[in-house]
């Protein structure tokens, strides 16, 4: 459950993220012998490389030369790296190194790698490697990540208009569609249904705006369609655009695991709650779902509150997943007038949260999620019966009549 957890926070702290050792690349004097090209590097089979990577390649033909800028590092020697990384705390910096180092990764993985090389000026193209340079150094290479507004494709996209200016303008991203941050990512997603399911819960309503062409260039895939048809003073800034490494990755059709267990867990618990001879999983069943989904929920109040992680925040998910329930999964078996008042209140907050999703405030991923909250339905309706009055509860008079 940890390692789970800990790959979900990877997914969103990065896109592809390397270590790479420091090189010595001079900018010329005479840039005619520079090539600078935009590498977009597609994704891969494993989740740190679902969304795929960006790397700025300069290319010197006089010195031989051939390096790669890379905005994907971070520190894994850091001894606070674990606190740092699940906090969103944890500094990415700008690195550079041999493009043959850069390449290897994606070799090995058999991923798509396409160059778009850049038609520059000779004093364009010294301008952009003194600001690759600048921020090289020290003071200025570390820079605080972030998923959606800032990150190894972004620090990219915005090389372009601080080095060109006003007059340079990328082309159409995305035609005119109206597509939300969560249904890009959903499609990045689509065979990782585990992954997928896990990061929707996590992901709170920020990810449910709308992006505009320059947001959607927080993936590397729009970076490269941007540039396609980008103009400086009416020039295209793309001289070339080819395939290095030809590996399109294909989106199988994969076995829906949380829908499953999802599907699975409801019908345990109609079972446990309809049928008599399976009424001994009741007890179980009502303490594992109360208490599991208020430890969701307080890592969900965890994740908004206490973390730079803005991606997480106005996460509407907590309306189902109360975090008072580690609490509740204690004394739900007790007869109290207070755990009635908690159920009304609990089934109200479902209800709410459908409201939610329905009115495109927040998408949750509600076909694996509505089986587990027709699960949480059952335990609260239960709980609200047997503490109608002075009643006993349903399972106790059965019980009591049998004997």
């Amino acid at each position: 459950m940890r390692r789970y957890i800990l790959f979900l926070l990877l997914s969103l702290c990065t896109l592809d993220t390397f270590a790479q050792a420091d090189s010595t690349l001079v900018p010329a004097t005479d840039s005619d012998h520079i090539r600078i090209s935009i590498l977009t590097c597609g994704v891969g089979d494993e989740l740190y490389s679902s969304f795929g990577h960006t790397g700025v390649r300069v290319m010197d033909t006089r010195s031989g030369a051939d390096e790669v800028y890379n905005y994907g590092t971070f520190n894994f020697n850091d001894p606070d790296f674990y606190q740092k990384f699940t906090l969103g705390k944890l500094p990415y910096y700008l690195e550079k190194g041999a493009y043959g180092d850069f390449m290897y990764t994606y070799v090995e993985e058999k991923r798509n790698v396409r160059e778009q090389v850049l038609d520059l000026s000779t004093d364009q193209k010294r301008r952009m490697i003194r600001y690759l340079e600048n921020n090289l150094k020290p003071e200025y290479r570390e820079y605080q990540y972030d998923f959606l507004f800032d990150n190894c494709a972004t620090r990219v996209r915005d090389i372009f208009p601080r080095v060109l200016g006003d007059e340079f303008y990328f082309g159409d991203v995305l035609s005119n569609k109206k597509i939300s941050y969560r249904d890009i990512l959903n499609q990045y997603l689509a065979d990782k249904h585990w992954e997928r399911f896990g990061i929707n819960l996590l992901l709170g309503s920020k990810v449910d705006s709308l992006m505009t062409d320059e947001g959607a260039m927080f993936l590397p895939d729009f970076i490269h369609k941007g540039l396609v048809h980008a103009k400086f003073r009416g020039k295209h800034v793309v001289g070339s655009d080819r395939v290095i490494l030809d590996h399109k990755h294909v989106y199988h059709t994969t076995f829906n695991g949380p829908l499953w267990m999802m599907i699975g867990l409801l019908i345990l618990t109609a079972l446990s709650f309809l049928v008599r001879s399976f009424r001994y999983l009741k007890a179980v069943l009502r303490f594992l779902l109360l208490f599991i989904t208020g430890l969701l929920g307080i890592f969900m109040l965890f994740m908004w509150l206490c973390t730079n992680h803005q991606s997480c925040a106005d996460n509407f998910n907590i309306l189902w997943a109360v975090p008072f329930n580690v609490i509740v999964a204690f004394v739900a078996h007790k007869r109290k007038q207070g755990l009635r008042i908690y159920a009304l209140a609990a089934i109200s907050l479902v209800i709410v949260a459908l409201i939610v999703h329905l009115l495109g405030f927040q998408r949750m991923p509600l076909i694996e999620l509505a089986p587990l909250l027709l699960c949480m339905m059952y335990i609260y309706i239960d709980m609200y019966k047997q503490n109608i009055g002075g009643t006993a509860p349903a399972a106790d008079a059965a019980d009591t009549a049998n004997k």
